[in-house]
């Protein structure tokens, strides 16, 4: 059963188009004396124009929203599509399991990794199960664990970020939450094998940081990267959650901006309308980005990475 496709307020002239066309389609279905054929390529062509022209302008708060799509694909998505003999590992061995981060072991193209990402969930049932991709603190005592097992055996660590921040619950704060982010990055920054983050959706302030301290930060076309929310940021600047499109202008969030200050080291290109339209499309470039970004560090040595990684966060700011 095809999947109904969610439309951003932003895409309203693309979406009253594609239901005249899926009208027309239905209409051809019932009547095939009728021919449409000539009315339903027009249409499409200009479905794509629109499509097309709206996604060449879009502003940092339509990028937001992009990043931000339900049907967008997700760190389960990339993990199914691009690992094999995916085993994953759960628990910290301190509090508990966190299912915010999934974490595990398996083949990128025949190479054994490690893989780490920020899962928030396609249903109402994931969702909560996943708490939206908001980490607790044995989420990142996980990430960890993980890491340093794969230090031990020499894997590579790719990260899949996706989420709006760690969670900021009391009994979060009880357990630790600053001091696991901060240990969470601190395993980063002392891997002596490569790591690769691939921003996917959202990279939300520490709890992005705390698996996105890689040898290569990449992001999607359209995702976004920042330290807080652009509401969180409207609130506290404004006072006014409304003014959140303000404020993600401001922030310089977009992979754009990211990547002309250094931020980012590369952008992974999405279909126009965004990875939600051609889902294995994303997928397959998320794929080939991830290979070439850990083909860089290939006859390395652990302290060459260790070094190469942090000058990379050393000269962040002071190219511009």
């Amino acid at each position: 059963m095809a999947v109904m496709r969610s439309y951003l307020d932003f895409e309203k002239p693309v979406a009253e188009l594609e239901a005249k066309l899926e009208e027309l389609r239905a209409v051809g279905a019932r009547d095939g004396a009728v021919s449409i054929s000539e009315e339903v390529g027009r249409l499409e062509v200009k479905a794509g124009h629109a499509l097309a022209e709206i996604y060449a302008n879009l502003t940092p708060w339509q990028k937001t929203q992009v990043a931000r799509h339900p049907q967008r694909p997700h760190f389960v998505d990339y993990c199914a599509g691009l690992i094999e003999e995916f085993t994953p590992l759960a628990g910290d061995r301190t509090f508990g399991e966190d299912e915010a981060i999934v974490g595990g072991f398996g083949r990128f193209r025949g190479r054994p990794v490690c893989v780490l990402g920020q899962e928030k969930g396609a249903t109402t049932e994931a969702r909560l199960r996943h708490n939206f991709g908001m980490a607790r603190p044995e989420g990142y005592r996980k990430a960890v664990r993980l890491m340093e097992l794969a230090d031990r055996f020499g894997l590579p660590v790719l990260a899949f970020v996706d989420t709006a921040g760690a969670f900021p619950g009391i009994e979060a704060e009880e357990r630790g939450q600053a001091e696991a982010i901060a240990r969470s990055t601190e395993a980063c920054l002392g891997l002596g094998v490569p790591n690769v983050a691939l921003i996917i959706g959202e990279g939300g302030s520490g709890g992005a940081i705390a698996l996105a301290t890689a040898n290569r930060v990449l992001m999607l076309e359209h995702a976004i990267y920042g330290v807080i929310s652009p509401e969180g940021a409207a609130s506290i600047l404004w006072r006014d959650q409304g003014r959140a499109h303000e404020a993600d202008t401001a922030m310089k969030i977009t992979a754009q901006d990211l990547l002309r200050l250094g931020v980012i080291d590369a952008i992974v290109p999405e279909a126009t309308g965004g990875a939600h339209r051609d889902r294995d499309g994303a997928i397959r470039a998320a794929g080939e980005a991830l290979s070439g970004a850990l083909k860089e560090f290939e006859g390395l040595g652990p302290a060459e990475i260790r070094d190469r990684r942090a000058q990379k966060f050393l000269d962040i700011g002071r190219k511009l």
